[in-house]
């Protein structure tokens, strides 16, 4: 089907979404397209009374419609409802997407959207499978691990992936018997408006999902603070997770799932297929204009084969074609503001002036929009600010090594790890370097999660706490209680 659209054309659903109704609110936020610079839309911002009314109709909610203590199939049944109508919308959820984000929209409609109905289904067949255990006692009791949903969820996504960050934070909860009130960045919140009417159309009681638009200042710590908030689900930086843990913790104190920043690197021996390396690397860093916190942004190489390897790179890098998010040809994203290209411009400007090659790229597109190009930095120490910093950009470093002990050193990072990536042929290296890497995913000749969605995600060290993803993200969304019955 052709996806490409006017984005003149193209009227996203502003206001809150509380009770299964679009509540109208006049917008303070001054959004701007990224693919062209141009202003289309104000998001408003949900203060305490807004948040609230959002929790007080999730508690309702969850009380009348008993979500949580239903048959377990007839969650089942909603969810996979609800994935069928993402699917069958997904042109109309790619276009309202696309039109404020950095998701090109034949990506959205072939990636973002087809796995985010996947994971809901995937979560929805956790809810009969999944329960009160029965545990080993003496013959005189018996004993139980009870399991039950927390209540309601309080969840914020990031803006660089909506509908998947959506999905993630809201399949889990909702099959595992939760509410959820939903806060997407004020740099995207349309289409989590648009997934929440799907789901009430779907089956799914009025109220256990409500979207409040907001900012993270105002309406996140309204959400996050909020004393009926039974859990936190929070993905994004590392320092807004903090600020985060900060008010829970002035607040009050209850469970969180954290995901956070990223500075992953991959490793490259000289064993390995150095064309599909080339490949997964420039794609983990072209991909969404490297505005992803996995992205693999250390480049880690053996000195024998880095120029060799380099070059692939540096020719894939050039070979993305940069559009607007509205071209479904498109396969290069803009960044997501200005501000943030700035930013990265600023830290690769660092980079250099403290010693870096640029080997391709480092400066600004002639595109309208927000455009950086594709960026090769090589001669860096680990001192260096394009090392150091999470840039949320383009951006690869690249660095060498001769012995495994060197590589397995350059890998490590003081703040972060997320994710990381090995590229070799030898089987014995790869296990050793899966034990030894600080990450908490380790990903082995590729580099994408793809579509498994049995594999949890979350990182080690400050890129954040629990899991995303997999039978780890139902089961925190369960609490659990032990019971013993003397008989």
């Amino acid at each position: 089907m052709g996806l490409s659209f006017d984005p003149d054309n193209v009227s996203p659903p502003v206001g809150h979404f509380i009770g299964g109704k679009l509540i109208a609110a006049e917008g303070a936020i001054e959004m701007r397209r990224p693919s062209d610079g141009k202003a289309y839309a104000a998001c408003p911002v949900a203060g305490i009374d807004i948040v609230d009314r959002a929790v007080e109709t999730a508690r309702a909610a969850l009380k009348a419609s008993n979500w949580g203590g239903v048959r377990p199939r007839e969650r089942t049944r909603v969810l996979q409802a609800w994935a069928d109508l993402i699917e069958a919308e997904a042109a109309t959820l790619a276009r309202i997407e696309a039109l404020s984000s950095t998701r090109p929209v034949g990506q959205l409609v072939a990636g973002d959207i087809a796995v985010t109905a996947e994971q809901i289904r995937f979560f929805a067949e956790f809810a009969d499978k999944e329960g009160t255990e029965l545990v080993p006692t003496d013959d005189a009791s018996l004993g139980m691990v009870m399991s039950e949903p927390y209540g309601v969820v309080g969840a914020i996504t990031p803006w660089n992936f909506p509908i998947s960050m959506a999905g993630w934070k809201l399949g889990p909860a909702l099959a595992a018997g939760n509410a959820v009130v939903l806060k997407p960045s004020e740099m995207t919140p349309f289409s989590a408006i648009h997934m929440a009417q799907l789901a009430v159309r779907a089956g799914l009681p009025s109220g256990l999902i409500n979207v409040v638009l907001g900012d993270g200042p105002t309406t996140g710590t309204a959400l996050t603070g909020h004393p009926e908030i039974a859990k936190v689900s929070f993905t994004g930086s590392t320092r807004a997770g903090s600020a985060i843990m900060e008010n829970v913790a002035r607040t009050g104190v209850k469970p969180m799932t954290l995901e956070l920043g990223g500075k992953s690197p991959q490793i490259v021996f000289s064993d390995a297929d150095l064309d599909k390396a080339a490949a997964a690397i420039a794609g983990s860093v072209t991909f969404n204009a490297g505005q992803a916190c996995v992205a693999g942004t250390r480049l880690i190489v053996e000195r024998s084969v880095a120029d060799r390897l380099t070059a692939a790179i540096v020719a894939k890098m050039k070979a993305v074609r940069p559009g607007p998010t509205w071209d479904e040809a498109t396969q290069y994203s803009p960044i997501i503001s200005e501000r943030q290209r700035t930013r990265v411009d600023g830290i690769v400007r660092a980079a250099l002036e403290a010693g870096g090659e640029c080997l391709t790229g480092s400066g600004v597109m002639d595109n309208p929009g927000y455009f950086y190009e594709p960026t090769l930095v090589a001669n860096v120490d680990q001192a260096n600010p394009a090392i150091v910093e999470e840039i949320f950009g383009p951006v690869l470093t690249v660095q060498t090594f001769e012995t495994e002990e060197e590589a397995l050193a350059l890998s490590s990072h003081p703040t972060y790890g997320l994710a990381s990536g090995l590229f070799t042929s030898d089987l014995s290296r790869t296990i050793r370097f899966a034990r030894k890497l600080e990450a908490g995913t380790v990903w082995v000749n590729r580099y994408s999660r793809s579509r498994d969605h049995i594999l949890p995600t979350g990182g080690y060290k400050h890129s954040g706490i629990g899991k995303d993803l997999g039978r780890e993200a139902y089961l925190a969304n369960r609490r659990t209680k032990s019971v013993l019955i003397s008989l």
